[in-house]
Order: C-alpha cells, then structure tokens, then sequence
C-alpha cells in the first residue's frame, strides 16, 4: 500500500527510528514502526483485518477516518487516499480498494 502523510514533520519522524523512539518512547515507536510496516506490505486495506492490533474505521465527526491499536490509549489515525476515493454505494470505505493511505497522526480518540 501507499503511504502518505499530512505532516511532513511527522513524516520525518516516522521514518527516523532515533527520533521516533526519542519523541514518542520505546514501545509506541515499535508499534508505530510497526503498523506502519504492515501498511507498506498489505495489497489493500482488507488486509489489515487479518493483522495484529485492530483496524477500525471510527464514528460521529471521525467518520472517514480509520485507527490502527497502537500502546493504549493512543492510536494511528489515517484516512483512505485513492483518487477517485474507494467508496462502497452506501458510501462506506470499500476496504478491497483501498491501496493508498493517508496518516493524519497519533492521538488519543477517547478524550
């Protein structure tokens, strides 16, 4: 799969293991190296279901959005970034479709 990012920053960062271990930690820089290497390697986002650490798309004023489990509570939030976006008719994510992500970050979607 495509990856991309919204914050070139965070981008930099990810792609930094020093940096990524030194801002967020020991154990969520692995969880975040990790997630992001499933992403690299999944064909498509279906993939991800099958995966360690729960794929979800979120709900209410997130919908659109999908988190990735990361060290609780903090998760990876990214969105599906096709063009034209992979989209079921009912307006769902069409998650056989989606070969392109977008990472808008990590946060905490239970606060």
């Amino acid at each position: 799969m495509i990856i991309l990012f919204q914050d070139a920053k965070f981008q930099d960062e990810c792609n930094n293991q020093k940096l990524l271990k030194k801002r967020q930690g020991a154990l969520q820089a692995k969880k975040i190296r990790q997630r992001l290497d499933d992403l690299a390697a999944a064909t498509n986002l279906e993939m991800m279901k099958s995966l360690p650490g729960r794929c979800h798309e979120l709900k209410g004023d997130r919908h659109g959005q999908l988190s990735l489990d990361l060290d609780h509570p903090k998760r990876l939030i990214f969105v599906p970034a096709d063009n034209p976006p992979a989209a079921k008719p009912d307006g769902g994510i069409d998650w056989l479709n989606v070969r392109t992500v977008k990472i808008l970050g990590i946060e905490d979607t239970h606060e």
